[in-house]
């Protein structure tokens, strides 16, 4: 419970910006191209990490990588990737760097080919959010068969850092599954 009184999600720690993360945006249908590969590239720099270590960088990562434009970080080359290693602000692991790079080709090759790369990624839960009911954050799964068949068509089509537990943190963060616990005020 947090000075507001409000039920949260047992995640969610006192910080301002991760309630706000928590109330206005995690669990929250996302339907926006860009948005959308912005979300599964900040969830592949979480791995190995926390993601309040990543939402607190949000603001530097989507200035390091130019609003996480895929035409734009395609033309990225050497000297942007070490520009990019020496960048205090945001995870200095060069292969998530690389694999942003890379993710950015698959990302313009789904788009061309399906037409909405939004599109795609909703196919995996039939473009309808899954509302479960957990009643406490102890039954919450890492991965799903729904994950693990994102995880596996997005590797195929070249992605890195996009295993089913990554995928399954960002469906949830992106609204495809809605995990907030029965005890939460969003699950209402």
């Amino acid at each position: 419970m947090t000075v507001d009184h409000l039920n949260r999600c047992a995640w969610v720690n006192s910080d301002p910006l991760y309630i706000a993360y928590h109330d206005e945006e995690w669990g929250r249908p996302l339907y926006d191209d860009q948005k959308l590969f912005e979300l599964l590239m900040l969830e592949g720099m979480q791995a190995g990490l926390s993601w309040y270590t990543i939402l607190k960088k949000r603001e530097n990562f989507l200035e390091a990588f130019d609003g996480f434009s895929p035409h734009t970080i395609l033309k990225y080359g050497p000297d942007k990737i070490e520009e990019l290693m020496n960048n205090a602000g945001i995870i200095r692991n060069r292969l998530k760097i690389q694999g942003v790079i890379k993710n950015a080709q698959a990302y313009l090759d789904i788009t061309e080919e399906t037409g909405s790369f939004a599109g795609y990624l909703w196919s995996f839960v039939d473009g309808t959010p899954i509302v479960n009911r957990w009643t406490s954050i102890a039954e919450v799964p890492a991965s799903t068969p729904a994950s693990d068949a994102m995880s596996k068509a997005l590797k195929k089509r070249g992605m890195k850092f996009v295993g089913s537990t990554i995928c399954y943190a960002f469906m949830q963060a992106s609204g495809m599954v809605n995990d907030h616990t029965q005890d939460c005020f969003c699950s209402k």
